[in-house]
């Protein structure tokens, strides 16, 4: 090999090993990017044997399990409130209510939920099923998840279901960071209560009944749709669609949930 043969040989084993080490660092950054190391814990509490709501619960356990890994927390899912006393509650930062009712729940469960949400010890984020309040499968409606929920009784809902334009309120809440001042809910599950909660708690974003795709007549008025509650110490949130599974298809629903998560979780 000539001189000038050597020399370019060394030149491109140089550019190569240059290549080589950006590719591992670029590599390195992109796991590090997708897995981070835990620093906190979740709860995600997800009623079993749902034939109608169990899709949506499916879909949040996947969409969890893999934003988790992300965001650096952990995820304990749990299908009835049995494990939940105040020891378990103060072992997390965060609790879902994915798609489990205001009944049901132990007593020991709901007081240390109670006294959680007074001294905010732990954030929450709900969704759907948990304003399902009245009496239901024989159960008494909760007195506290009656004034937690702004005071509200279910009195109807969309069986058919429907797409709804979202407006929001609060734009400066953090729940809405990166999205529009409104937005639309595809193809869901609308509640309606015998009175709006506005007056018992902060009304975040409405749902204007007028848009619903295709029209419907299950109307309330003044109809909030995400909320939370100040007069408790702990961050919290509700959403009132979380019915099917494919609104995980959807950006502004996931936008939705991850800002909510790191809000409830005061990350």
């Amino acid at each position: 090999m000539t001189h000038r043969g050597r020399a370019w040989a060394c030149v491109c084993l140089t550019f190569l090993l240059a290549v080589a080490t950006v590719a591992s660092a670029s590599r390195t950054q992109a796991t590090a990017a997708v897995k981070r190391p835990v620093t906190h814990r979740v709860i995600a509490l997800a009623e079993p044997g749902q034939t109608i709501h169990q899709p949506f619960a499916d879909a949040a356990m996947r969409w969890l399990s893999d934003t988790a890994a992300r965001e650096g927390f952990a995820v304990d899912y749990i299908r009835t409130t049995d494990p939940i006393d105040e020891a378990y509650l103060a072992a997390h930062d965060l609790f879902i209510q994915v798609n489990y009712p205001p009944y049901r729940w132990t007593p020991v469960a709901e007081a240390a939920f109670k006294k959680a949400m007074e001294q905010g010890t732990i954030g929450w984020v709900g969704f759907h099923h948990a304003s399902l309040l009245g009496k239901f499968d024989g159960f008494e409606m909760s007195p506290f998840f009656h004034e937690f929920m702004g005071n509200i009784v279910f009195k109807s809902y969309i069986r058919d279901f429907a797409t709804g334009t979202i407006h929001v309120e609060d734009s400066a809440h953090a729940v809405f960071s990166g999205l529009p001042a409104t937005f639309k809910i595809e193809n869901d599950e609308w509640y309606t209560y015998d009175r709006s909660p506005r007056a018992d708690v902060h009304v975040l974003a409405t749902v204007d009944e007028n848009s619903y795709e295709p029209p419907r007549d299950v109307k309330m008025g003044d109809h909030p749709v995400i909320w939370t509650n100040p007069r408790y110490k702990a961050r919290n949130v509700y959403f009132q669609f979380g019915h099917k599974a494919e609104l995980f298809d959807s950006p502004t629903f996931t936008r939705l949930f991850l800002n909510a998560i790191r809000w409830a979780s005061n990350r």
